[in-house]
């Protein structure tokens, strides 16, 4: 059974996302990396917290307010299963350094993102 494993990160809209990492990295001490976001928790388990702009077409075409990226372990057994439950799930997937990406849309209408790492763990 393919499942989700953890959350990989929380992305939401901003006015001014440079603003808004500033303050949270002012108040709250996030470590504000140079992509802008956060990458919080212990290696091979963290999860990144990133301000995007408030246009951004990133969380499709909807305006939500924010998306959960989840980390799953087989990517394409888990759209399939989504798929096979008559959930909408995106034809666009993904591929980089930092692993597999894809994405669907629960039952309130939210976008969501689905990440496989890279098995052999994340670049240096």
């Amino acid at each position: 059974m393919t499942h989700v494993l953890r959350i990989g990160g929380v992305f939401f809209r901003s006015k001014d996302p440079a603003a808004t990492a500033a303050w949270y990295q002012t108040h709250l001490r996030l470590p504000i990396e140079d992509y802008g976001g956060a990458t919080l928790g212990a290696r091979d388990h963290e999860a990144v917290w990133a301000p995007f702009a408030a246009d951004t077409n990133y969380f499709g075409p909807t305006d939500q307010p924010l998306m959960v990226n989840y980390v799953v372990a087989d990517l394409d057994a888990v759209l399939e299963s989504l798929r096979a439950d008559g959930v909408e799930v995106d034809d666009r997937l993904e591929e980089t350094e930092l692993g597999r990406f894809g994405w669907a849309v629960d039952g309130d209408g939210r976008r969501f993102e689905l990440w496989q790492p890279p098995a052999a763990g994340y670049p240096a």
